[in-house]
C-alpha cells in the first residue's frame, strides 16, 4: 500500500515538475520579420500584418512583424539576428545576404522580375515623358528615394551615369537630394520642392489609385529598363529553430499567397520562387556605382 501510494504521488508531482519543461522545449519561437520602410507607415502595417496572420496560419508558429525606421535599419536587424525574414529591395537584400552566411532569397513579386523606376517632374518644368532618358533634367534639382533603394537610388543613379557619361549626380543636377521613401519622393515633386525624383512604379500606382498624385502637378516624364527588384530573405539558421525543411515550407507559404487583400498592399499579383543568382546584375550596378564594396 505504502508503495502504491509513493508511486501514486510520484505520478501526480510529474506535471508539474516535468510539465512546463517539456512544454516549454516543444514550443517555438515567433518568426520574426520586418520590411523596407518605403511607403507611409499606416500602408506597411495594412501590408505585413496580413502577411503575420497568414505565415502563422499557414507555418502553425507564431509570426510577428516589427516596423524599422530606415532601409539600413532593415538590414541590420536581419543581420544581428532580431529578425529571420525580410521583404527587402534588391540592393537591401544583396547588403544583407552578403553579411549573413547562409541567407537566402526565395521568393519575389511577379512584377519582380522586371521592375522599373519612374522619373517623374513637376509639371512646370515643362518635361514630358520621354522614350529616351530625358537629358532636360540636367541643371534641374532632383530627389532620390531613399539612400540604399533599388528603385529609388541604385538604379536611377546608374542610369544618370549612362546617360551622362563621367559625370556623377551632383554634377549632372543644380542639387541631389533623399526623401528617404517613395511616397515622400512624390510628395516633395508634386509640392515643388524638388523639379525631378525617381520613384518605385508601384508605388507610384498605389498612391495614384489613392487619390495622393495630383496629375496637374506631377507626372511621370521617363520609364527604366527593366531591372530584378524586391524579395522574402530568409536566415540560414531557421531549419535550426524550427526545423528542417522550414525554409521550403516557408516559400511554398508566400508563393501559395493568392488574397488579393494580402497582394494588393505590395501592388503585386502573386509571389514567385526566386534564387539569389537572379540579383548578380544588382552586385555588378552596385560595385560599379560605388555602392556596394
Amino acid at each position: 500500500m505504502l508503495v502504491r501510494r509513493a508511486a501514486l504521488s510520484l505520478l501526480a508531482a510529474l506535471p508539474w515538475s516535468l510539465g512546463p519543461a517539456v512544454a516549454q522545449k516543444a514550443a517555438k519561437p515567433p518568426l520574426v520579420f520586418t520590411g523596407i520602410p518605403d511607403q507611409d507607415e499606416s500602408r506597411l502595417v495594412e501590408r505585413f500584418g496580413k502577411v503575420a496572420t497568414y505565415l502563422e496560419a499557414k507555418l502553425g508558429v507564431p509570426v510577428r512583424y516589427i516596423p524599422v525606421k530606415n532601409y539600413p535599419a532593415a538590414v541590420t536587424a536581419f543581420t544581428n539576428g532580431q529578425v529571420q525574414l525580410a521583404w527587402f529591395g534588391g540592393f537591401t537584400g544583396v547588403q544583407a545576404r552578403k553579411a549573413v552566411r547562409g541567407a537566402r532569397a526565395i521568393a519575389q513579386g511577379a512584377e519582380d522580375a522586371a521592375f522599373k523606376t519612374y522619373l517623374i517632374a513637376n509639371t512646370r518644368t515643362g518635361l514630358g515623358l520621354s522614350k529616351e532618358f530625358p537629358q532636360e533634367v540636367s541643371g534641374k534639382t532632383f530627389t532620390f528615394g531613399a539612400r540604399a533603394s533599388t528603385s529609388g537610388r541604385l538604379m536611377p543613379e546608374h542610369f544618370i551615369r549612362q546617360a551622362f557619361p563621367g559625370r556623377t549626380p551632383e554634377q549632372v543636377f543644380s542639387r541631389v537630394g533623399f526623401s528617404g521613401d517613395h511616397s515622400r519622393t512624390i510628395q516633395l515633386v508634386q509640392s515643388g520642392a524638388f523639379e525631378v525624383g525617381a520613384v518605385d512604379y508601384t508605388v507610384w500606382d498605389l498612391d495614384t489609385k489613392a487619390g495622393k498624385v495630383e496629375p496637374s502637378t506631377v507626372k511621370v516624364i521617363w520609364e527604366s529598363p527593366p531591372y530584378p527588384d524586391y524579395q522574402w530573405t530568409v536566415r540560414g539558421d531557421v531549419e535550426a529553430t524550427y526545423g528542417a525543411g522550414f525554409t521550403e515550407r516557408l516559400r511554398q507559404a508566400l508563393t501559395g499567397i493568392d488574397d488579393p487583400a494580402i497582394l494588393e498592399p505590395f501592388g503585386r499579383t502573386r509571389f514567385i520562387p526566386v534564387d539569389d543568382a537572379a540579383y548578380a546584375p544588382l552586385v555588378e550596378v552596385g560595385r560599379s556605382t560605388g555602392l556596394l564594396d
